[in-house]
């Protein structure tokens, strides 16, 4: 017969997982240890959101075909963020700061938020996770400010996935604070060749493989032949990426972010990198809705709002070429 507890008190039950309020939305254990949130949509279409990061990597459609890039080398192991999906930069996007590359929510524990401030109701968004941010007590020692990062992961009833992030200025000596920010976005492509990008032509951008130093774009449509890693700046709001050899066209949709940054590692960068695959550059293409160039300022109590919509159609041809204004007008 165990031992009672002190006192002769029972053993106090295990802590019961945190509550979804979406029905079609699960918690579970990922194999590597690591809490994941599973929402689930029509037939197979599915999402995986990460605590760790409130990450999501995984976007699955109606025929489970997955759409973003994870890669096969990704280390999901903390304090190593997580290579693929949609990783989020905050407070600082690359290098364009005083902190570690990207800034740090994306190697921190994201708690879900069951009691959020609420958003436009939509009736027709049933799988959904509300999580939330704040600073530790270290995070405010790199960068001290208070904040409250809150970020609703949903998909829509046609297989559609929307990002939504509200972030506050919680500081309490009125102090305001300033930011950049991105949806590091990796979508799984068939042939980085087969691939072309429209909707940023004639945009200015800042090419960080020649120290920033500012262009405009001159070609009909971007397409991959090396290295890319560049900011549009004023990008529009919708943006395609087509891809021949699957027929498919993602439609990226963003508000609150101005620009949008373009990269690939190619091969020699993939090389370099211990978490991921040495030829896997060949099938991933970052598209990331991004407020790079003029950084955000909140004073205090004051909120922004940044969103990112995320769909793959089919790509009609007409003449053996594809026809994006449909999808950009659409």
């Amino acid at each position: 017969m165990p031992a009672p507890g002190p006192a002769g008190a029972a053993a106090s039950p295990s802590p019961l997982p945190p509550q979804l309020p979406s029905p079609f939305a699960e918690l579970v254990k990922s194999p590597s240890g690591l809490e994941k949130v599973v929402l689930r949509g029509s037939r197979n279409c599915c999402v995986e959101v990460y605590l760790y990061g409130g990450q999501v990597t995984s976007w699955k459609n109606d025929n489970g075909e997955e759409l973003l890039f994870l890669s096969s080398k990704a280390i999901f192991k903390p304090p190593k963020a997580i290579r693929g999906g949609i990783p989020i930069c905050f407070p600082q996007f690359g290098t364009h700061g005083n902190l570690e590359q990207h800034g740090f929510a994306r190697n921190r524990f994201w708690t879900i938020d069951n009691d959020p401030p609420p958003l436009p109701a939509n009736p027709a968004i049933k799988a959904y996770v509300d999580l939330i941010l704040r600073p530790s007590e270290e995070d405010l020692k790199i960068w001290p400010h208070s904040f409250e990062f809150r970020l609703r992961v949903a998909l829509g009833p046609s297989g559609d996935l929307s990002l939504t992030s509200r972030i506050r200025n919680t500081n309490t000596d009125g102090r305001p604070f300033s930011y950049t920010f991105a949806y590091h976005t990796y979508f799984s492509v068939s042939d980085i060749s087969e691939v072309r990008v429209e909707g940023l032509e004639t945009m200015d951008y800042l090419d960080n493989l020649k120290a920033k130093e500012r262009f405009t774009e001159q070609g009909d449509a971007i397409v991959f032949e090396s290295e890319v890693d560049k900011v549009y700046l004023a990008a529009p709001s919708k943006i395609a990426i087509i891809d021949h050899e699957k027929k498919k066209t993602f439609v990226v949709t963003k508000e609150g972010l101005p620009d949008a940054v373009v990269w690939n590692p190619w091969d020699k960068k993939a090389k370099a990198m211990q978490d991921f695959g040495d030829g896997e550059y060949k099938n991933m293409l970052c598209v990331e809705p991004a407020a790079v160039e003029k950084p955000i300022t909140l004073k205090p109590g004051e909120e922004w709002k940044g969103r990112l919509a995320l769909s793959a159609v089919p790509s009609s041809y007409c003449s053996g070429q594809l026809d994006p204004l449909k999808v950009l007008q659409c």
